[in-house]
């Protein structure tokens, strides 16, 4: 019979595991987050109570329901699993983070390209970025999925199609008890996925975070919230801009560059197809339909928390634009980061931000913590070099879309943008040079040059705010059969900016490092820092959209122009927000082929606008009130734009979507 002393020491045991297992009650479950008081909950976070070191480590491959390579089976996809060993022991299930990417073997994730590793028994080891390291211990799961045709996946890359999508698909059909998975790519021993709760939140760049938003446009049930950085709505808007090509390439040659090995010599049937249906004349085909997330956005249960640089060239904010004005229209819960940067990840311009606010983000979607953040503003905007600031919605409520109009200046070429109509039959005429673009045009504002005419407010007596997309309807006769227009806008003023055309797209990365999370031998927490990579131009260019003219009868279908005929086309421009302070101008350039953006005619038009048939509708927050208010009285006179203070010469034309650096 146990003593007095023993029966005491037995009762403090069972009081302490009591405690400890109510404390992790409170740190790790929705129910104890939920309960919380307002103080408490808004603070509240999952805490690294885990161990990551003793994490399982599993891989299963998930059939799709597809056989893409046509080999007769269905494809499997491969998911590579890490995941804390505690929960299962305890009866409790957990949520999973996952990253759908074709870039595991081929090309790396994130700014140092980190690859997949696996031991000798093929069994994972390392996990390309941070959300293992730093989420497993905070209980949570991450999930890595090699998109078919990639990695040890089956069947075949097909850029954004229905098996893309689907390799991402099927594992949360998986997670959630709907489909079949394997311990092994072609045996018969079945996997389960028992100690999943089934909620699932996606994440990843510029691909990866296209195949989230991909994901979500099926409306499958359990995805809870996806976090696209950089990430594309609509491939034909990566591949053509209102019928003008961009980057001499199409989606048969981006699946060749990321199919692996093996899939390659299985998957020139697909290859072909994507040939066939992608032809380079930018005509909408059926194929650009299966790959359009937009029109799909009334199917999306899931939040969305978009991350985008506003000097992205590589996935221009287009795609953000539309894809957030789509889910706006759906009432979808929503965040934004706007940032300065080119094509570049939050965890290499703004990182302890953002490990922050994606612990939040995550904690109240997937744990169900009420900790605030739906509630916090909606879009953190970054005005100069990491200052950032918010607004309550985005755009602001006050924003409204305000007509201005090109005018004649007193020198061909250089014009005035202004509320009032041009004069009937006031034109500018231009010739396309596919030797010049934007960063030659925005240097020559100033001056009547040969290959753009520009237009130009006078130098604001208060600050302007553009929020939202832009668009410029332009009448142009044309002296050829074909033709390509540019749109930019641009602010005259000086400036310190991020330097987006520079290797980098706006960051330095650095020689030391910073931890995020736990680490093994196999896989570190820790990454080489970054910081701002500046330049000070004389000129910033806001914002740039692109149009074949003979798509002005149809958008999805070009037809021969006719020489001398007018015709009208309205050019959709990238999403952006930016203040042109007061003392700038603000300015519209109306041009040809635009050098390592858009691909040039066949032919070297000569462009006639009619100026009084053309206007740009640009969103200012405050609307015309704001333009009169900014434009009224007089202002200290902006210098004239001269010299090449302008950011770093854009990178090479051809580009991958997120390839290398994350």
């Amino acid at each position: 019979m146990p003593t007095r002393a023993q029966r005491l020491r037995s009762r403090y045991r069972s009081l302490v595991v009591a405690a400890v297992a109510a404390l992790m009650a409170v740190l790790l479950s929705p129910a104890g987050a939920q309960g919380a008081g307002p103080r408490e909950a808004r603070s509240a976070k999952s805490e690294p109570v885990y161990s990551y070191a003793d994490a399982v480590r599993e891989s299963v491959w998930v059939d799709t329901g597809l056989d893409g390579d046509g080999d007769g089976r269905n494809d499997r996809v491969a998911a590579d699993i890490v995941r804390p060993r505690e929960p299962a022991r305890q009866g409790r299930k957990i949520p999973v983070i996952m990253d759908a990417s074709p870039y595991y073997s081929c090309c790396g994730r994130g700014n140092e390209s980190q690859l997949k590793t696996y031991d000798s028994d093929g069994r994972p080891v390392g996990f390309p970025l941070h959300y293992d390291n730093y989420f497993v211990p905070r209980g949570y799961a991450f999930v890595a999925v090699d998109l078919a045709g990639t990695n040890r996946s089956d069947g075949c890359v097909d850029v954004g199609g229905r098996s893309d999508v689907q390799s991402a698909k099927a594992v949360i059909d998986w997670l959630n008890g709907r489909a079949r998975a394997y311990t092994t790519r072609t045996g018969h021993e079945r996997a389960a996925a028992g100690w999943s709760n089934g909620r699932t939140g996606m994440i990843g760049k510029s691909w990866d975070g296209t195949i989230a938003n991909g994901v979500a446009a099926t409306g499958v049930q359990g995805l809870r919230t996806i976090v696209p950085i950089s990430a594309i709505s609509s491939w034909y808007d990566y591949y053509f801009a209102q019928g003008a090509p961009l980057y001499a390439s199409g989606p048969d040659w981006l699946s060749g560059y990321v199919d692996s090995p093996e899939a390659l010599g299985r998957c020139a049937a697909v290859q072909q197809r994507l040939a066939d249906g992608a032809p380079r004349n930018g005509d909408w085909t059926a194929l650009w339909s299966e790959r359009d997330y937009v029109k799909d956005a009334r199917k999306v249960r899931a939040s969305v928390f978009a991350v985008h640089g506003m000097q992205d060239l590589n996935v221009r904010t287009k795609h953000l634009g539309q894809w957030w004005d789509a889910l706006a229209k759906q009432g979808v819960e929503r965040k934004l980061w706007l940032s300065q940067t080119g094509h570049v990840d939050p965890f290499d311009f703004r990182r302890a931000e953002w490990v922050d606010t994606l612990h939040r983000w995550f904690d109240h979607y997937l744990l169900g913590y009420d900790n605030g953040i739906d509630r916090e503003p909606m879009a953190d905007i970054e005005r100069h070099p990491d200052q950032w600031s918010t607004d309550r919605v985005w755009p602001p409520r006050t924003t409204r879309p305000t007509t201005l109009r090109p005018g004649p200046g007193t020198e061909p070429g250089v014009g005035t943008l202004t509320l009032r109509p041009a004069r009937p039959g006031a034109t500018e005429t231009f010739t396309d040079d596919p030797a010049l673009g934007e960063t030659e045009w925005a240097a020559d504002l100033d001056r009547t040059t040969a290959a753009k005419a520009g237009f130009r407010t006078a130098p604001l007596a208060a600050d302007l705010r553009l929020s939202g997309s832009s668009t410029v309807t332009v009448t142009a006769t044309p002296t050829t059969s074909t033709a390509h227009l540019s749109a930019v806008l641009v602010d005259l003023g000086p400036d310190t900016i991020r330097d987006y055309g520079a290797s980098g797209e706006g960051i330095t990365t650095l020689a030391d490092r910073s931890c995020w999370g736990a680490s093994t031998p196999g896989d570190s927490a820790c990454y080489r820092n970054t910081a701002a990579r500046t330049t000070t131009v004389d000129r910033t260019v806001i914002s740039r959209g692109w149009a074949d003219l003979g798509t002005y009868a149809a958008p999805g279908k070009g037809r021969p122009l006719t020489p001398g005929r007018p015709v009208t086309l309205t050019l959709d421009l990238a999403a952006t927000d930016h203040v042109v302070p007061a003392g700038h101008r603000l300015a519209l350039i109306v041009a040809g082929t635009d050098r390592d953006l858009i691909d040039p005619p066949d032919s070297t038009p000569t462009l006639t606008l009619d100026l009084s048939r053309t206007t740009a509708k640009l969103p200012l927050v405050g609307g015309t009130g704001a333009f009169v208010r900014a434009t009224a009285g007089s202002a200290a006179a902006a210098a004239e734009v001269s010299g090449p203070r302008g950011v770093t010469a854009h990178l090479p034309a051809r580009r991958v979507p997120g390839a290398g650096r994350s």
